[in-house]
């Protein structure tokens, strides 16, 4: 069989086939018929607005600093304004801000930089309401690095101040 006469009965078979179907320009919906709404996962959906974990990822848990910085970038400013409307809300969380810096410089200066960029926030979130009592400030300098390499993409990462929630007030 040559390669023309198998498209010809191909295409033929295949114009049969979509006539055989009697019924294919009814246009009758049959309303009665329900079905019941797909099963959704509540994990599928995220967690919920008033957790530590949404906040961290839908709110945001971290501000960026400029080299040897406290002082907050317009962005860093955006996220702090997310944080005390999350915080404003959840009243019965309290939050650690640690601060933290890139690997260079010595420790103690590092340190140093650290309680600067954690006091930084903590000012800034008390500035918009939220009282002193529930914010508590450590500086963990370059010890806690979340990228370690010696290229710029990896100090920039770590010159941040991170917002931890917790539960319950405390006196």
């Amino acid at each position: 069989m040559t390669p023309i006469k198998a498209l010809i009965l191909g295409a033929a078979t295949l114009s049969i086939a979509a006539c055989t179907n009697p019924n294919r320009f009814d246009n009758e919906v049959d309303l009665s018929a329900t079905r019941a709404a797909p099963a959704v996962d509540p994990a599928s959906l995220g967690p919920a607005p008033n957790t530590p974990e949404y906040f961290q990822q839908t709110v945001g848990d971290r501000v960026l600093f400029e080299v040897d910085q406290s002082t907050l970038t317009a962005q860093g400013r955006a996220i702090l304004d997310a944080q005390a409307a999350w915080l404003t809300t959840n009243s019965d969380y309290v939050a650690i801000i640690e601060g933290h810096a890139d690997e260079q410089g010595t420790r103690e200066y590092n340190l140093a930089l650290g309680a600067r960029r954690s006091n930084a926030v903590k000012e800034y979130l008390v500035s918009k309401g939220i009282s002193d009592s529930r914010l508590r400030v450590v500086s963990y300098g370059k010890e806690r690095p979340i990228e370690i390499c010696s290229e710029e993409a990896c100090y920039a990462k770590n010159r941040r101040a991170v917002t931890i929630i917790s539960g319950g007030l405390t006196s």
